[in-house]
């Protein structure tokens, strides 16, 4: 009992304390917030307690948590171990959904077992971001010499890093898919891979996403759900209320009836019904309405703090792959920042990527918090490689 003490003790030491308390404080906040946020939806849906979606919730994090401890305690250099089986289960459940999966809210991502339904794609974005870091380091040397041909590796760096992002997109899960390919491009820049084949690469990367935005013009109602090709019309989206514009539109009215100070925790009147699924992509409408937009703005000073950290990180790791697994982590969660909120303010189409920490939503959270934990275990090899060099 005492080593396991001592243990603990040393790593909470090494660990970046202020990246854990902000994420332990916005996961409480998330938990007491979608108490607010979806009590009547647990009466009305569930015909049971307020507390229903607060306890799913909670069961989550819970799991989160475990994923949060056990990446903590693994070695970086042990994911070579498994990183390729990892890759290979998440591709064949995701491909397996594009036969079979059960389709919920216009996508086919969710595997339904014994009443527990979950999404594949979630937990394959950090996979994918920690596979693409063990193939920047395993290539690194070979992928800076102009003499050797890098065709063969850039293929198999492009098959990490986008096939299963196809394949969500074939799912109709356009927010998930942008978020692949967000991390996917940004590693790729970053990666050793030489400067004019990165142009390249990025060219016809380019020239694909308009193939693939021809493609879903042409085929309206086939490849994204009518409900989902209404969502294009984001532009003024009270003027197209009745046409895929309510739920943007209800979340402006939401946040500005919370004006500077809001109305009061659990006074919400938006989430009666007006938005859908309150808990869910749209919390932080909720949080606004209730909070006011001085209080919720804080929400964005901690998620610059989060990303400030994780970025220096990056920096300073002692690996490479500890390095591109922090920045593929801090683009992960800068685009599902960006994601959600710039759907909800009617920037982009709203697309259902979950808020950080605040969204209901169990795979995501699991998905977050073990990513957290991965983040972690960097610092601490990081600040133990330090120590052993002075």
């Amino acid at each position: 009992m005492g080593a396991i003490l001592r243990h603990l003790k040393k790593t909470f030491k090494d660990m970046d304390k202020l990246l854990f308390f902000l994420m332990v404080g916005m996961i409480i906040f998330g938990l007491l917030n979608i108490v607010t946020a979806s009590s009547r939806e647990a009466v009305v849906r569930y015909e049971t307690s307020l507390y229903h979606y607060f306890f799913q919730q909670l069961k989550m994090v819970t799991i989160g948590m475990v994923g949060f401890i056990f990446f903590l305690n693994l070695p970086t250099k042990r994911y070579y171990k498994f990183a390729g089986i990892a890759f290979c289960i998440c591709f064949l459940l995701c491909f397996y959904l594009l036969l079979t999966g059960v389709e919920l809210k216009g996508a086919k991502n969710w595997i339904r077992i014994a009443g527990f339904t979950f999404q594949p794609s979630e937990i394959s974005k950090p996979v994918i971001i920690v596979c693409l870091a063990l193939l920047f380091e395993r290539f690194n040397r070979r992928l800076r010499m102009k003499s050797l041909n890098h065709i063969s590796m850039i293929g198999i760096i492009l098959i990490v890093g986008m096939v299963i992002p196809v394949i969500v997109f074939l799912q109709k899960d356009l927010g998930t898919m942008l978020i692949m390919v967000s991390i996917f491009a940004v590693m790729f820049w970053f990666s050793p891979v030489l400067k004019e084949e990165k142009f390249k690469t990025i060219m016809l990367g380019i020239v694909l996403c308009i193939a693939a935005c021809f493609i879903m013009l042409i085929t309206k109602g086939y490849i994204l759900t009518e409900a989902q090709t209404a969502r294009f019309n984001f532009f003024n989206p009270c003027s197209n209320y009745e046409h895929g514009g309510y739920q943007v539109c209800n979340a402006f009215i939401a946040i500005n009836d919370g004006g500077l100070f809001g109305l009061g925790i659990g006074k919400s009147k938006q989430k009666y019904s007006y938005i859908p699924e309150p808990h869910t992509d749209s919390v932080f409408a909720i949080i606004a309405e209730e909070y006011g937009f001085l209080r919720s703005s804080i929400i964005f000073l901690v998620y610059i703090l989060m990303l400030k950290k994780i970025f220096e990180l990056a920096s300073n790791a002692n690996t490479m792959r500890g390095r591109y697994i922090c920045i593929g982590a801090g683009v992960y969660l800068f685009s599902h920042i960006m994601i959600n909120l710039g759907g909800l303010f009617g920037v982009i189409p709203l697309t259902g990527v979950p808020l950080p920490f605040l969204s209901y939503g169990g795979s995501y959270i699991i998905s977050l918090m073990s990513t957290f934990g991965v983040i972690q275990r960097i610092a601490i090899e990081t600040k133990n490689q330090k120590i052993r060099i002075y």
